[in-house]
């Protein structure tokens, strides 16, 4: 054996116990699974966000509906007082209050739709999880007995060097894979989540326009309609 090759051999020796230590399967296997349990963690965090929003948006409903139902019993109380104009302002805030319940009707059904596919998510993900804790436990017990058997093979025959390669490079390739369809599906799952929409005012000038008409309009068919109870009444 000429000195080259001697110090050749030991380089790559030095290299591949390197590369042991870097690319350890076992601990990228925790470490993968610590990073799934992050994101369901993430994911956790962020429907409380959505729910949160949702509840605000529903007791908004319920206070709006009430500013409503005030502005109604106003303008029959101004009618019976003989002032119509008192009642007219009452009617129009009746409709301030009822485009403002419209409104957040519309944004809760928006993030109602996007907690329930948060929650989907966040059982399907937990789900995932758990078959990969499962399967990691599996792997690194087959691993530990295949880096056994390698051993005691290596001892046998006086070939360790050769299988010592082929059996890092295959538990390293291995390991890539199973990073890459963990990913893969974290990402599948995100991105089933969908955006949640944003729930603010998006009218351009002519929507402002005809949601004004619409208020005119209805200001005057409550104050008909009020004037036609209130005459019936008698």
């Amino acid at each position: 054996m000429t000195l080259f090759k001697h110090a050749a051999e030991i380089l790559e020796a030095r290299v591949n116990t390197f590369l042991n230590h870097a690319d350890d399967p076992a601990q990228t296997l925790d470490l993968s699974y610590e990073k799934m349990i992050t994101t369901l963690q993430d994911t956790k965090r962020h429907l409380a966000d959505v729910i949160t929003e949702r509840i605000s948006l529903e007791n908004q409903m319920t206070a709006a509906k009430h500013d409503a139902d005030k502005a109604e019993a106003d303008a029959r109380m101004a009618l019976q007082a003989q002032r119509e104009d008192l009642a007219r302002a009452a009617l129009g805030e009746k409709q301030a209050a009822q485009q403002k319940i419209d409104s957040l009707h519309q944004a809760h059904d928006s993030v109602a739709a996007q907690a329930e596919k948060l929650t989907a998510y966040e059982s399907k993900l937990q789900d995932r999880i758990e078959q990969f804790r499962t399967q990691k436990e599996v792997m690194k017990t087959q691993m530990a007995a295949a880096s056994a058997e390698v051993g005691v093979s290596e001892s046998l025959t006086g070939l360790g060097a050769g299988l010592a390669d082929a059996g890092d490079a295959m538990r390293r390739a291995q390991d890539k894979t199973s990073q890459m369809q963990a990913k893969a599906e974290a990402l599948e799952g995100m991105t089933e989540a969908g955006i949640l929409s944003d729930p603010l005012d998006q009218r351009d000038s002519t929507e402002k326009a005809l949601d004004k008409l619409r208020t005119s309009t209805g200001v005057d068919t409550d104050l008909a309609r009020l004037k036609a109870e209130m005459a019936s009444a008698k």
